[in-house]
């Protein structure tokens, strides 16, 4: 084997070893105890952030003809779907890292800002997934369509509903070496099995390791924390980083980046969210300020937006222009956010006025 390919198989290995650690430490994030109080205004956040997005994204494909950017293994019905979740994605670990730097992720805002994020962040990776099995379809049709979430849901369902009582039952083996010897090794022997399900179930193996992740955030308090940390420290260390590194050294500049396409999604997404969300807080009797803060946080695309464009354009459902054009979006909402809250936060602007 030439010296070459043998060098770019080992570097897409740690490529895809980068993003499924990626998303597996991202599923710990997924929360599980809502407040009571908290979860009509996050319902009504989720509901602004993600619903309206959802359905303008799709009605901009039909409005503006995007088929030239569609990859050589996608199609114009992929393209819809995947650009919707592109509109509609928002950054868990971005949004949850500037509250923490800034001291406010105790707070009810970033609580009821977090829940929301955390259900819409599940059910968009899950309508990548079914996005990614149509791609495998060399003319999707309906059935396809149907086929694809149905393997989808019932993966999720299933992997979330029995995932942690089986997890129990073998931590509990006497014959669990595996635990016994390293609970960072049997954890994450715990991912790769769900990663291995998910591609023999023709499920995107993103969204396996996603859950796999969700389902150990389950587990009691205190049972894999080292674990967790170990692997945090394992990813961001090494294969993250790399990951990151990648997709930057693929991102073609300027040869590749069409301003057109940039500034239309950066304009078009954040109108969207932005105006979605404000006017939906507004309805749900928050202030102006608040809903304005709730825009805000919900714009932040950040690695979601990043691992979304770049899984896409490895599966060749979009072209490089869109790739490059996503993942700017990406950054320069993340920033934005970063600079709104720290300006927020230092000017002592309340999170949640009266209306809130």
């Amino acid at each position: 084997m030439p010296d070459e390919l043998l060098h770019a198989k080992l570097l897409s290995a740690v490529y895809w070893i980068g993003l499924i650690l990626l998303m597996f430490t991202a599923g710990f994030r997924v929360q599980h105890n809502f407040d009571p109080g908290e979860r009509r205004l996050a319902g009504l956040l989720l509901a602004g952030a993600m619903v309206v997005p959802l359905a303008a994204g799709w009605g901009a494909t039909v409005i503006v003809d995007l088929d030239a950017y569609v990859g050589p293994r996608g199609s114009p019905r992929t393209l819809t779907l995947f650009f919707a979740i592109a509109v509609a994605v928002t950054s868990i670990p971005v949004i949850s890292r500037i509250f923490m730097d800034l001291g406010i992720v105790e707070t009810r805002f970033a609580k009821i800002v977090l829940a929301a994020a955390t259900v819409q962040d599940v059910l968009l990776w899950a309508a990548l997934a079914v996005a990614t099995s149509l791609a495998a379809a060399q003319s999707p049709s309906l059935a396809d369509a149907v086929l694809a979430a149905g393997r989808t849901l019932a993966f999720m369902v299933l992997t979330l509903g029995l995932g942690p009582p089986l997890l129990r039952y073998a931590n509990r083996l006497r014959i669990n070496l595996v635990l016994k010897a390293s609970r960072l090794g049997y954890t994450l022997v715990w991912c790769f099995l769900m990663v291995a399900l998910a591609a023999a179930l023709d499920v995107n193996v993103v969204f396996g390791a996603f859950i796999a992740g969700a389902v150990l955030g389950r587990m009691p308090v205190g049972g894999f924390d080292e674990a967790k940390t170990q692997i945090f420290s394992l990813g961001l260390g090494f294969f993250i980083p790399i990951y990151f590194a990648i997709v930057g050294f693929r991102i073609d500049l300027p040869g590749a980046f069409d301003p057109i396409l940039f500034f239309g999604f950066l304009g078009f997404s954040s109108a969207v969210v932005g105006l979605c969300v404000f006017a939906t807080m507004r309805l749900g009797r928050c202030g102006s300020l608040t809903s304005w803060h709730f825009a805000a946080a919900m714009n932040t695309r950040g690695r979601p937006g990043i691992v979304l464009a770049s899984v896409a354009f490895d599966l060749g459902l979009i072209d490089e222009r869109l790739f490059v054009a996503l993942v700017l979006a990406a950054i320069v909402t993340s920033l934005a956010a970063g600079a709104w809250f720290r300006y927020a936060v230092g000017a002592g602007l309340p999170l949640l006025d009266r209306g809130g």
